[in-house]
Formats: structure tokens, sequence, C-alpha cells
């Protein structure tokens, strides 16, 4: 079904050519006035409207305060053929996606509208996947950090390209996993979760490929491994980094033609499954350190998605106290709860080293602690562990070379050089006496400045 266009301009002449270019690929309707545009709002539902800021009556900005206070959610598009910084900044502000100045180019027009709908759809599904998923599992927030990692979902959720989700712990990656599959065409298909971290080395092979009966002690029966149980959907492999070296040549080989072999069987299987793998680890530096496959990491890293800390998405943390507070509140208590403005505030001061998943072990402590219908600033500072400087979460070695005006930088800097004198300048066996693989000893001495023939 083709998205619906409402273009609005007191240009008859214009606002017939822009629905002969754009009826090609959406269904478009024109009116020539803001009265025209809310009498047939009032009828019909449209995906995006394209309208004018200065038309007489009503103008472009006086139509969009009026739409939003029907309740209405269209995109909006706004032109403006003698535009202000001002009057772009107050279109946003009321919520219109782009503001184009006029005359638009065909083509910029055209971008515009595209990207517009489909970050609609992307929000309009991930509104009902906040409606489906648990209280736990929602990645809520209105921060421009998380906004991109949304827009990088909606771009790569609807391919079959493979996802790897970089972060720290308790950032969300796994939400941004199952929000990928959600997206997909794979969506009606399985989604099937292994933490490569969680699972004993000698068991990883029959977790991920299954065994046969009598493969080895205790495998009383056939069972099947991740990549069969998520044929023709989505596998999560959650801290890929983790995999043992030895299994990193069957990951490989199944990503590359579908096939594996289960533990103990003669014959192969074949399937169709689209991975997803996340890690909290460097693995571009295990890549060079020799602890990663760079053949493994090339195949996983098709689209990266870098999920940021907490602490780079300030701005959502009153949002996601709240939602935490009232998902506590249902479980623990008969009553609903809230934040004062002081204690948001003092909630947004702290840090979150254990990020998402911090924070919402600290709202359910105040949840269940609180004595009165609001948590207050008080009982938030009493709550909030106290925050560690930057010297206080170093070893104690290193905190004693800050002490003594050697930092670890100036320290680095001079075991490479010490080491590539010792060896007379040979890399390779410099890189050795470090314990570094020569990859990395060369972005090293690059990164110190170092120059040594």
């Amino acid at each position: 079904m083709k998205s619906r266009i409402l273009i609005v301009d007191d240009n008859e002449a214009l606002v017939r050519g822009l629905s002969r270019m754009l009826g090609r690929h959406y269904d478009v309707t024109g009116v020539i006035s803001g009265e025209d545009a809310l009498e047939d709002l009032a009828k019909n539902s449209y995906d995006l409207l394209l309208t004018d800021l200065a038309m007489p009556s009503m103008d472009g900005l006086e139509l969009l305060k009026q739409v939003r206070a029907l309740g209405r959610t269209e995109a909006v598009v706004m032109m403006s053929g003698s535009g202000t910084i001002e009057a772009a900044v107050d279109a946003v502000k009321l919520g219109a996606a782009d503001f184009l100045e006029k005359p638009v180019r065909r083509e910029r027009l055209l971008q515009s509208i595209k990207t517009t709908l489909a970050l609609g759809k992307l929000t309009a599904a991930h509104e009902r996947l906040l409606a489906e998923q648990e209280p736990g599992d929602v990645m809520l927030g209105n921060s421009a950090a998380l906004d991109r990692v949304r827009k990088l979902i909606s771009k790569v959720a609807p391919t079959e390209g493979r996802v790897l989700i970089t972060g720290e712990n308790g950032t969300g990656k796994e939400l941004v996993a199952s929000s990928v599959h959600k997206l997909s065409r794979r969506c009606e298909k399985p989604f099937v979760k292994l933490n490569c971290s969680a699972v004993p080395n000698e068991l990883i092979e029959s977790e991920l490929f299954g065994h046969k009966k009598g493969a080895f002690t205790g495998a009383v029966t056939d069972r099947k491994g991740r990549f069969e149980l998520a044929d023709g959907g989505t596998l999560f492999l959650d801290e890929v980094g983790d995999t043992p070296h030895s299994m990193q040549a069957k990951l490989l080989r199944v990503l590359q033609d579908g096939t594996f072999t289960p533990v103990g069987s003669a014959s192969g299987k074949t399937v169709d499954v689209r991975v997803i793998a996340a890690t909290n680890k460097d693995l571009q530096q295990m890549v060079d350190d020799g602890e990663f496959r760079e053949d493994l990491y090339y195949r996983l890293n098709v689209f990266p998605i870098h999920m940021p800390p907490l602490r780079q998405r300030i701005d959502d943390v009153p949002l996601l106290a709240q939602h935490f507070a009232d998902a506590s509140a249902r479980r623990n208590r008969n009553e609903s709860i809230g934040f004062t403005d002081a204690a948001l505030r003092a909630l947004s001061e702290h840090d979150y080293p254990g990020n998402i998943r911090q924070l919402q072990n600290i709202v359910e402590r105040l949840t269940i602690l609180a004595e009165d219908a609001m948590i207050s600033e008080e009982d938030v500072r009493t709550t909030l562990p106290p925050r560690r400087s930057r010297t206080d979460a170093l070893p104690l070695q290193s905190q004693a070379l800050l002490a003594a005006g050697i930092t670890q930088t100036d320290l680095e800097r001079q075991r490479l050089i010490e080491a590539m004198q010792k060896m007379g300048g040979r890399k390779a066996e410099a890189a050795k006496e470090l314990g570094m693989s020569r990859s990395t000893l060369w972005r090293k001495l690059k990164q110190h400045g170092i120059t040594q023939d």
C-alpha cells in the first residue's frame, strides 16, 4: 500500500506540480489552505503532511500547532520561500521532521519524504514493541544518542545483513538485537539467544550445533542446537568475544555456507539463519592480539551498531527512572510512585558505571524503601553509591604512578622505546618482547609518534 501524503500550499500551480511528481510514488491529495487541510484531516488520515510556511489566514506553523493539538501524529515536512533560522527552529520544536527552502530540488524533496516516512514507520513499530514487551525489556529514551541507534536499526532491520552490536555491560545490547529481529522479515520466525560467556568451553559446540545421542557422557538423547532452533529466524550470539578459539573456525563455516555438523553425527545440516552478535570487548584489539579470528570478525561486523553508555544519554535518565519505578511499584507495592524534580536531577548527576542495569537496580531499591508516594532528593542521595574518581578506579600500581607524576601513557611510551632499542629496531622481536602482536606494536608506535628504522 502506498504511503499517503497531504500537500498544503496556497499556490495552486505548485500543488498540481507536486501532486504529479509525488503521485508516481505515493497516494497524494492537495489543498490550498490550512483551513482546507484541517477539514480534510477530520475525515482522512495521512502518513505525511507537506506544507508551505507562508500562507494567508493560517500559516504552516499555526497549522502544525492545530494538527498536534488535535492529537494527530502525521509526520510534517515544512517548505518556505523566505525561510529564516528562527522559523526552522520553531517548526522543529513543534514537531516538524524537516524544513526545506523553496525552490526545493526534486532529489532533496524525495529524499526528505523517503527519510521522514521511514522514520515514522520505525517510530510506529517501536511503539508497538513497547506495548508488546515486558516492563524490563524496553528501549526507552529521546536522547540524540539513542535516536542514532534507532535510525541504524531502521536501516538494517529490513535487510539480511549481519549486525555486530558493541557497548558496555548493561547498555541494552540485547534490546537492540530484539528490535532488529522484530522489525525484520523474519519477525514471525524464532529469535534464539545464546550467551557465549555463560557456556563451558567443552559444551559450546553442542549448544550451537546440537548433538546425537551417545556423542558424549550425558548425551542421553538427540538434541538440536541453537542454529537449528533458529532456522528461518534470527540467532543472537551475546558476548561473542568469549567464543573459544577452537570453535571460531566452525562458527565461521556456518556463517559462510549455512552448514554444520552436530556433535557425534556423520552427516551435516543446512540452515537459513540471520546472526546478530554482541560484545563488550574490543574485537579489533583481540584480532590484533591473535585471540579472535580476523575472518570471523569481518563476517560478523557487516553492520556495526554501538550502544552508547548511559552517561552519554543522561537526558534519558528521568524517563527510564519513572518507567522502572512504575514496573517496580506494580511488583512490590499497591500504589504508584514518582520522583520530585530534585530527585530526578540527583539521579541524572550519577555516572552509572553499570549503565541502565545499574539504574534499574537503584530505582527498584528506592521504590522498596520509599515511605511516601514521591521519592525525594534525600532518598536518592542516600541510596546512590559514592562516585569514584578516575584515579580511584585505577589499579593501585597506576595510582602510584600518577602520584609520582608519571602517567600510563608516559610509561607505555618508555616501554616501547626501550624494547625497540633492546632489539635493535627489529619490530617483530620487539613485539615478542612486549607480548603483543606486530600489528598492535605498529599501531602503538604510530600512536606515540615513535619512528624507528
